[in-house]
């Protein structure tokens, strides 16, 4: 059987997917994703290495082959400008994307290395930039306090997972009179991958456990400081400003945030009084908070009295929205309610 040249493509397109998010299990996910044989599979995995898509790594596993890959150390001794750095490092490597791509990448990688100047009281930044067929790549690494660090002191946090709850929120920061807060937030957002890894732990805004894993092993416990990831698709279909305008009100201003609870609550589980409390810190500085309970099979009592109507009475003026919440969910809710 011929299939059509869109087809192929399709079928191309995912196995490389599957490849770049390191999940072994490409070849049984492409057969039942489109009803095609394991030979016509291996056909097409043959045709990507044969084109130099792809290639085999020393433990005989494919992966894309990296058209760039680029290394630079600077030393934060105060003069750093991260526009310069841009046009220095960047620049050159994203000029032939398209345009959504390149202001993507102007906005996200001067906001980060923004951040590893201003704030991550690092003496050393190193950036490596890499592209293959289906993405561009950024690590920027410092040797500093290491993010969590920085906004657990700041805000006086117990534990630095309740700074990895902030981030979701956005309005971060721990210099108010020079920064918005918003850099890491909308860089999450508009970025394909996004991982900041400090102390062993992970924010992240992709669902992608097998790069988590491959990236949490590779920095997570060797070094002090903070390690920035952030990939974007080279025909990425997002712009800047269908991201900023899903968080924006009608004047423009940052008023909607979206929480994945999965992510910000222990084990998938909210159930106590505490973790209500650690989640809407910070909730009284927007007008909408959207909850998706994507993959939340139920909430604790205690837990939705707290959030839903000890934090609504104090703050009646922020909207609490739940999306994807399930029966058992939207029971839970019901029941602190009525």
């Amino acid at each position: 059987m011929s299939f059509s040249k869109e087809k192929r493509t399709r079928i191309k397109k995912y196995i490389l997917e599957k490849i770049f998010k390191t999940q072994d299990n490409y070849v049984e996910a492409t057969k039942e994703a489109f009803d095609v044989s394991a030979t016509t599979v291996y056909k097409y995995i043959e045709e990507l290495a044969d084109e130099g898509i792809i290639s085999k790594d020393n433990s005989g596993k494919y992966r894309l082959v990296e058209f760039v890959k680029e290394k630079y150390d600077f030393n934060n001794d105060g003069t750093l400008e991260e526009d310069v750095i841009y046009d220095k490092t960047m620049s050159d490597i994203v000029k032939k994307l398209p345009e959504n791509a390149i202001r993507i990448w102007q906005y996200a990688f001067m906001e980060m290395v923004n951040n590893a100047i201003d704030h991550s009281e690092a003496d050393k930044i190193s950036i490596i930039i890499c592209q293959n067929y289906l993405y561009t790549w950024v690590n920027i690494i410092d040797n500093g306090i290491g993010i969590f660090n920085k906004i657990a002191q700041h805000y006086k946090f117990k534990e630095l997972d309740e700074a990895i709850i902030a981030l979701f929120k956005g309005k971060l920061t721990t210099d108010a009179e020079n920064h918005s807060g918003e850099g890491i937030f909308f860089t999450s957002k508009v970025m394909d991958h996004f991982f900041a890894v400090s102390e062993n732990k992970v924010f992240s805004q992709s669902n992608t456990n097998e790069m988590l894993t491959n990236i949490k092993e590779d920095y997570g416990q060797k070094k002090k400081g903070t390690k920035i990831v952030m990939a974007l698709s080279n025909n990425p279909t997002q712009t800047i400003k269908e991201v900023f305008d899903e968080y924006a009100s009608v004047d423009g201003g940052f008023t909607v945030s979206r929480i994945p609870m999965k992510k910000v609550c222990d084990s998938g589980y909210p159930v106590s009084r505490s973790q209500a409390k650690r989640l809407y810190f910070g909730f009284e500085k927007f007008k909408t908070i959207i909850l998706d309970f994507k993959d939340v099979e139920e909430i604790g009592q205690g837990f939705a009295h707290e959030l839903f109507v000890v934090f609504k009475r104090k703050n009646p003026d922020v909207e609490l929205k739940c999306v994807n919440e399930n029966s058992n969910v939207s029971k839970m809710i019901a029941h602190v309610l009525f």
